[in-house]
């Protein structure tokens, strides 16, 4: 088989919507990482505040732990369907633009929505 069949071959439609699935089921781990991450500085950020009763600081530390876990597990599943490379980048892309506004603080649970407030 010649290069310009295997060229030929790789670029069909098949390949193509292949290769689309990938890159969206890449996009799709990706915002679940940043999430796992975005989650991980806010839980830190309330765990490590003075307004935090010991109880309230200990199960914060918990979940810290358990999103790290998880985050952690994201990236090496990330690394198993996509390979290392990508895994590195979506990690590397997540660290580098994932931001927490400084004055969100814990969900106020007097709040009839129960949502965060600055």
């Amino acid at each position: 088989m010649s290069t310009a069949t295997v060229d030929i071959a790789s670029s069909g439609p098949a390949t193509r919507c292949i290769r689309e699935r990938q890159e969206i089921m890449l996009a799709v781990d990706t915002q679940e990482l940043a999430s796992l991450r975005f989650a991980i500085i806010l839980t830190a950020r309330w765990e490590s505040s003075e307004t935090e009763d010991a109880e309230r600081r200990k199960e914060l530390r918990d979940e810290l732990g358990q999103l790290r876990a998880h985050y952690f597990d994201k990236i090496d599943r990330i690394a198993m369907t996509f390979g290392v490379e990508q895994a590195m980048k979506a990690k590397e892309e997540v660290e580098r633009t994932v931001e927490v506004p400084k004055g969100m603080m814990r969900p106020d649970p007097e709040s009839e929505n129960g949502g965060l407030y600055f």
